[in-house]
Order: C-alpha cells, then sequence, then structure tokens
C-alpha cells in the first residue's frame, strides 16, 4: 500500500518573530542591477586603487611564514589580540579612552549593530532612527521590532529639537520610551551631513534625562576633508554610547573588521551571543598589515583623494542638474545627497542605467519610503575623476529629459 505523503510546511517551523521579520523586504533588494561598463555612483566602496591589495598579500606572506598554521585555527594567532590593542590605542588617540574589556572586535560594522539590536531589542522594544538613515541598518532593526521612531536631518544632522519633542510627548502620554537612538552624527550616510557639537551635547542630555541608550554608527568619522568631530562617545560621560567602529571604508570592506566600544556588561553581553562567529585569519592579516602600515598618512591620503572626487562632483552637479535640484555639501565620508522636486527617482534609476549611470534611489533609505521618492544618493568615492564628471552629466541629461 502506498503511503500519501504530505508536503512539509516549511514556515510552520518558524516563531512568530522569524515570520514577521521575513515579511519585509530581502536584504539587499536595494542594490540596482547595473550592466557592464556603466559609471556606478551608486557604490559605496573605496576608490580601487586606494584598497591596498599588494600590501594585503605581503600580509598574508609574512603572516604564515612568522606562525605557519596558527592564524588558520579558530583563537591560535596571537595577533588577534595584537588587532585588539590597535583598535584601544586608536580609540585613545580619538578620546575614546578604553580598556581591553570594552572592546569586542567583529566580523564588520553590521555584525555588531546586529549583535546590539539582538541584546536589547524585541518586539516591544522602540527604536529611533534618523529619517534618511543607512539602510541595513534599517533592515537590521526590524528583523526584532516594528516600532521603529524616525526623527529628520537636515544640514546640520539630526534634528534634536524634534527628537526633544516626541521623547517629552511620549513620555507624557505614558507610552513605551526608546531603548536607544541609532545615529550616524558624522559624514552621514546617505545625506553626508554631520552633526553639530551643539546637537551632541544635546542628544547625550537627553539621553540621560530619557534613559536611553546611544548607538553611534561611526564608518566614516575618520575621512573628514579638514577635520574629524569629535565623537558622541568621545563626548559622553555616563556610558550611555555604544560606539561602532570599522576599517572597512579605510582600509577594504571585505575585510570585515569592525568593533563596538561600550561599558564592559554590555560587551560582555554582546560576546555572549557572537561566540565564535568571526574571521580569526582575517583580524591576524588585518593586524599584520596595520603593523606595517603608517595610518596617518593612510587617512590623509584618503581624505585629500575623496576631497577632490568630492569637489569634481559638486561642480558637476552645479553644471548639469535643473535649478530646482539640491543637495548637502559634505564635510567628509563617502556621499552626497539630492533632491530632486517632481522626479521619481526609482523610475529615473532605470533610464539611467540604460544610459550607462546609475545612483541609488532614496526610497531606501526611509522607514516610510514614500517619503524619498524625490531624492538619490550618489557615491563619489569608487569613480575615478573622470567618470564622476561623465556620470553625473549623463544623470543630468536623464533629468532634464524626464521633466
Amino acid at each position: 500500500m502506498e503511503r500519501c505523503l504530505v508536503p512539509m510546511n516549511a514556515e510552520s517551523f518558524f516563531p512568530n518573530n522569524i515570520k514577521a521579520a521575513l515579511q519585509n523586504d530581502p536584504p539587499g533588494e536595494w542594490i540596482p542591477s547595473v550592466p557592464v561598463n556603466s559609471i556606478r555612483l551608486h557604490s559605496g566602496y573605496p576608490a580601487p586603487q586606494l584598497v591596498p591589495s599588494k600590501e594585503l598579500k605581503e600580509a598574508v606572506t609574512q603572516l604564515l611564514e612568522e606562525e605557519k598554521d596558527l592564524p588558520l585555527h579558530y583563537i591560535g594567532s596571537p595577533r588577534i589580540d595584537t588587532l585588539k590593542d590597535w583598535v584601544r590605542q586608536r580609540q585613545d588617540v580619538r578620546g575614546m579612552y578604553a580598556k581591553n574589556e570594552e572592546l569586542l572586535i567583529t566580523a564588520g560594522a553590521c555584525q555588531a549593530i546586529d549583535l546590539i539590536a539582538r541584546i536589547f531589542l524585541d518586539k516591544d522594544a522602540v527604536v529611533v532612527v534618523e529619517s534618511p538613515t543607512y539602510m541595513e541598518a534599517l533592515e537590521i532593526f526590524q528583523n526584532y521590532t516594528d516600532k521603529i521612531l524616525t526623527i529628520p536631518i537636515d544640514k546640520d544632522g539630526l534634528q534634536t529639537e524634534q527628537l526633544a519633542e516626541l521623547l517629552a510627548e511620549r513620555k507624557k502620554k505614558g507610552l513605551t520610551m526608546p531603548t536607544f537612538l541609532y545615529t550616524i552624527p558624522t559624514f552621514h550616510n546617505p545625506t553626508g551631513t554631520t552633526m553639530t557639537e551643539g546637537r551632541r551635547k544635546q542628544v547625550l542630555e537627553l539621553a540621560e534625562e530619557y534613559d536611553f541608550l546611544v548607538l553611534e554608527d561611526d564608518a566614516y568619522g575618520e575621512l573628514g576633508f579638514n577635520n574629524n568631530p569629535k565623537t558622541l562617545k568621545s563626548m559622553d560621560s555616563n556610558e550611555r554610547v555604544l560606539y561602532v567602529g570599522s576599517l572597512s571604508k579605510v582600509v577594504a570592506p571585505g575585510m570585515r573588521i569592525g568593533w563596538v566600544h561600550a561599558t564592559e556588561k554590555f560587551i560582555q553581553a554582546l560576546f555572549w551571543f557572537k561566540k565564535d562567529l568571526e574571521h580569526p585569519f582575517a583580524q591576524a592579516t588585518m593586524a599584520t598589515l596595520l603593523e606595517n602600515t603608517d595610518f596617518i598618512l593612510r587617512l590623509r591620503n584618503l581624505s585629500e583623494t575623496y576631497q577632490k572626487k568630492c569637489q569634481v562632483m559638486l561642480a558637476a552637479l552645479e553644471k548639469h542638474l535643473p535649478r530646482n535640484a539640491s543637495w548637502f555639501v559634505p564635510e567628509g565620508g563617502y556621499f552626497v545627497w539630492v533632491n530632486i522636486p517632481g522626479v521619481d527617482t526609482e523610475k529615473l534609476l532605470s533610464k539611467a542605467t540604460e544610459e550607462g549611470v546609475s545612483f541609488l534611489p532614496g526610497k531606501y533609505f526611509f522607514l516610510n519610503q514614500t517619503e524619498g521618492a524625490e531624492y538619490l544618493r550618489l557615491s563619489f568615492s569608487y569613480e575615478s575623476e573622470e567618470n564622476i564628471a561623465k556620470g553625473i552629466e549623463k544623470l543630468g541629461n536623464v533629468i532634464v529629459s524626464k521633466l
């Protein structure tokens, strides 16, 4: 007698929180399909010539010659501790004095953000984010809670007066207060803006008054064209700030080296869930590379290169975009954020890629995606100065044809 097999319902095995998270857009949905040889103004990557591929090859050779098989074990290489020491010293230089127990090396900034979300958020937790904000952080938070509140950004960063009003109103109504505020205060992604020092102080004052934490994402914080503002962490005297740093933008993103600097109790909890989900060979390789690198000189070269590229992009925008378009002028980082009234930038993208240039539509950086319909993010980091100028000219022609 043949048995009648009932097809397994895979989704029935998922708990409710996972079912809810899977209703969101898939991770990376925002990455455009770009034809070969297009000018990639959507790519938030380091310039290819600035990625130290030759030096990394030499670092791998040195590492294996000196340590043999040790870097290929789980925790075999002593250079893993060396990397943590380097990070601690770099934090100290920037006024964020850290003990070893207050640092956790992670597989990039995204793992750091995800771990923080994992230990602090559940379905009832409230998070405040900037609007717009880094789309991958938004994707992470939506995996844990749907209670996400947004505060707009202007040329001076997060509008802290609006944050103060929101917090006061929620307290008055007896509503759940935020667990943390997620912010990119320096050379923001996607807007390129930098929060003023006065607003930074107000963020910390509000965190103290309303008893919430601050998750500071500082991925671009050392890429200032003229100077690098003080971090929120360096201004924090009450251990409210969980600082996330990264070497992705200043060395190589594929190495996946990031870190969290926070109070020891928080680091212990993060470590508990991170376990050994890291890349020991990458960490040991990075430590070897940094041993042989004049990091201050490297930062200077990066900043000078990106400043020139940014200036080329801004000049091309002035020349080729319609008069009603506007943008923030960044003081560092990778990005220019453009507003084009009356233009749906998602629809614009398909025509732009046909003409050989790409960008990221603004919708992906907003919780309410309709708010981003007339915005787009341009990156000046990846392409050459010549291609940046050509790409903006192509983009301007496409925009004019749509108006």
